[in-house]
């Protein structure tokens, strides 16, 4: 131990960026673990750094007794007064120096391991303390390696993984090549350090738009919701606190620098920006932008909404495999039935026409039932008469439709029934009959071969004659 420990322990704090004073612990830890070691277990030991001499100390501490019961712990009053303290009094506690020299090179050893353990744990948790408040962060790093598919990035003091499943889907990277990407989770366990990226989540997009727009950063601008496929498309609901500032120009920029520089982050993934409103309709008309909407029907109880667009329209609403759509059902949180005014025109046709075919009903009551939301006379036949409320029908006519919309499913039904039974007797019918001639056909093929047979030698004996 000639060595100055603390030039030492010095150079170990800069290096990791620990506290000295837990290096410090970290030592005093190394050499009170060789001494256990050396010296043994039973025996007080208790280490301390001196930083006058720059060297750590032992010390083996025992009891002044009055008998000694414990000779590793203890020591009697004349010993004590002779070798350590004339004024040792019992209860005292005296403190032995040891001779470091004469620990072993096992010892040692594990004394340096043991050293090298507690720096790589304070390493950690200063790490951590430094990345656990950086969640939702977005930082830069180097592509370090891959392990499997997962990618390791090296971020200055550590590393940290994306995993695949947080990697933008056809995105490459090679060693060496700088990545951006947001902090997901941070994580400290018996097994180290664990920090999680994430390049798919819709805080990273949110963060992006963060970094490119000053007004969003300052508060001006908020982005209310988002939603995204990871490299393929994006949507964005933005609202302005200052009614002088468009949050769409904000977040697009001059000639589209700003929201540019986000989608070239993200390798090309297309972003819709759309402005935010507290009508839910409207907002839903918006969110399926590009595609224009001619007629939105809200069902409240089932927070859905029946979307109508012209026909030319259909497959812009509905976009590539359902994307456009979908983006928009989760941005706005309704759930989103599309469809072209014609095929919306057909089932309004065919609803009324189901609801005329009711008995005694009338024209004007089908109508206000189809407004309401009836769409058949079978959905009519199960409505509870007890929670009927239909504007413009009274509670008494209500059960007398209802009754007769039941009545008509019914006798619908047996028909139905009557029709089916027909049709399978009829089929029976034609099975019978078709098996009938398979058999006659049958006998008359067996009776051309016996005919054939009995005329054979008939032919052989006079082509004999001739």
């Amino acid at each position: 131990m000639q060595v100055d420990l603390n030039r030492v322990i010095e150079q170990v704090s800069k290096e990791k960026g620990i506290d000295k004073t837990i290096v410090i612990n970290a030592v005093e830890e190394m050499m009170h673990s060789a001494a256990r070691r050396t010296f043994g277990p039973d025996r007080n030991i208790e280490s301390r750094f001196n930083p006058e001499l720059g060297e750590i100390e032992l010390f083996e501490i025992k009891t002044v007794v009055e008998k000694v019961a414990n000779a590793a712990a203890e020591t009697d009053v004349a010993e004590a007064r002779a070798k350590y303290d004339p004024e040792a009094e019992v209860g005292d506690e005296i403190l032995i120096k040891l001779d470091t020299a004469t620990m072993g090179r096992i010892a040692a050893q594990a004394a340096k391991q043991n050293l090298i353990q507690h720096i790589r744990d304070a390493e950690r948790k200063q790490i951590f303390n430094e990345f656990k408040d950086r969640k939702q962060e977005v930082v830069s790093g180097i592509v370090q390696r891959f392990e499997r598919k997962n990618m390791i990035v090296n971020l200055g003091r550590t590393e940290a993984i994306l995993p695949e499943k947080e990697q933008i889907p056809h995105e490459r990277y090679r060693q060496g090549d700088r990545i951006r990407a947001l902090i997901l989770d941070v994580d400290l366990s018996e097994k180290g350090l664990s920090i999680v990226l994430s390049r798919t989540s819709n805080d990273f997009l949110m963060k992006l738009f963060e970094q490119e727009v000053p007004e969003i950063y300052e508060g001006i601008v908020e982005i209310r919701q988002s939603a995204r496929e990871p490299g393929g498309r994006a949507k964005v609901a933005v609202y302005s606190k200052d009614s002088n500032v468009d949050p769409v120009g904000a977040c697009v920029g001059m000639k589209g620098t700003r929201v540019q520089s986000v989608v070239q982050e993200l390798r090309g993934e297309k972003i819709d920006i759309v402005p935010w409103t507290d009508d839910q309709a409207e907002l839903v008309c918006r969110a399926l932008a590009p595609a224009k909407v001619s007629k939105v029907i809200i069902d409240e109880d089932e927070h859905a909404m029946e979307v109508i667009v012209p026909d030319d329209q259909l497959s812009l609403a509905i976009g590539k495999r359902g994307q456009n759509v979908r983006l928009a059902h989760r941005l706005t949180g309704w759930k989103l039935d599309v469809r072209s005014e014609a095929e919306a025109e057909e089932e309004a046709r065919s609803a009324r026409a189901s609801l005329n075919a009711i008995p005694g009903i009338g024209d004007i009551n089908a109508e206000l039932l189809y407004q309401w939301g009836f769409r058949s006379s079978e959905q009519l036949a199960e409505a509870d008469e007890t929670a009927f409320d239909v504007e413009g029908i009274s509670a008494e006519r209500a059960i007398q439709i209802i009754n007769a919309a039941r009545e008509h499913v019914a006798n619908k039904k047996i028909a139905a029934e009557a029709k089916a039974a027909a049709a399978a007797e009829a089929a029976e019918i034609a099975a019978a009959e078709a098996a009938l001639a398979a058999t006659e056909a049958e006998g008359a093929e067996a009776a051309s071969e016996t005919i054939a047979v009995e005329s054979a030698p008939a032919a052989t004996e006079d082509a004999g004659e001739k």
